[in-house]
């Protein structure tokens, strides 16, 4: 059997957890067809995993409590081919990520998971911290009509502080050093939320290039490191419920409960192709 390693990388809010529910309930349930198909459960909390898939059928957001901690999920995923294949789907938390960025270290368990196999990238495409410019400071002081000392004033800073692409660009930088450096590996960028960029009319690379440019110039800098892809990704398929007590519930997450099919609210493009199956970027990943 060959085995393949994925290891799944996003900030805090990148979505990991959404498409980790999306394609449980997808290869579990059956119902499209899928280039990847359910094997077995390796490793992980088999609770875990049906309360996260019964929360995104049922079109409600994902309870804390159930982000929290490092899940550690390995699905056994496997091809019609003779040979099959193995992915195993760490479901490590963002906070975990953040901790490298912002503290440059982590635990052992997560080092040592990022230390094999390719990469599933999630960016959050509706939830991007863009570069602060002065000019832009300066306008916008001007707008509420500050005190030009008061604008001025400077703000300590910290790596949260951090844009979105820079802490992308940082943690991957890290996967190219030791001790998580392996040597080459591919990666597919996940632009998660894409039903809310579409209004860009860009093509997933195309927006990659337009809204995350230091991302994109350092994956076209390091052909040696990354051999890699963009996909854009709505595991969600809408606005969904809060389920915090007196939150009102929204007709849209009202029309998502009543479809047939639960994997058809799914929607995969690479820019040229539309599909409902989201192992398609795995098995680019497993190439």
């Amino acid at each position: 059997m060959t085995k393949r390693s994925i290891v799944v990388l996003g900030l805090p809010g990148s979505g990991k957890t959404t498409f980790l529910a999306a394609l449980w309930h997808l290869v579990f349930s059956r119902e499209t067809e899928t280039k990847l198909r359910f094997g077995s459960l390796k490793s992980g909390n088999l609770k875990h995993l049906n309360a996260i898939a019964a929360r995104w059928r049922n079109a409600q957001l994902q309870e804390r409590t159930l982000l929290s901690g490092n899940q550690f999920v390995s699905i056994n995923l496997v091809t019609d081919a003779p040979q099959a294949v193995t992915v195993t789907f760490p479901d490590i938390a963002g906070e975990s990520y953040r901790q490298m960025w912002e503290e440059r270290e982590c635990e052992k368990v997560v080092a040592d998971t990022l230390s094999q196999g390719s990469v599933l990238l999630f960016v959050h495409a509706d939830d991007i911290k863009r570069p602060l410019w002065i000019v832009d400071v300066a306008a916008m002081a001007r707008a509420l009509d500050l005190p030009a000392d008061e604008a001025a004033q400077p703000v300590p800073w910290k790596p949260s502080l951090a844009p979105t692409q820079v802490q992308l660009v940082g943690l991957l930088s890290l996967l190219g050093e030791a001790p998580l450096n392996i040597g080459p590996r591919r990666l597919v960028v996940m632009l998660s939320a894409w039903d809310k960029a579409k209004g860009e009319r860009l093509a997933p690379r195309e927006f990659l290039r337009a809204k995350l440019p230091l991302l994109s110039q350092y994956l076209n800098t390091n052909p040696k490191l990354w051999q890699w892809t963009v996909y854009g990704v709505s595991a969600q398929g809408g606005e969904y419920d809060d389920t915090q007590p007196g939150a009102q519930l929204k007709q849209e997450a009202q029309d998502l409960r009543a479809a047939d099919e639960p994997s058809r609210r799914i929607e995969l493009t690479d820019g040229v192709s539309t599909s409902h199956d989201l192992t398609v970027p795995l098995a680019w990943l497993m190439q």
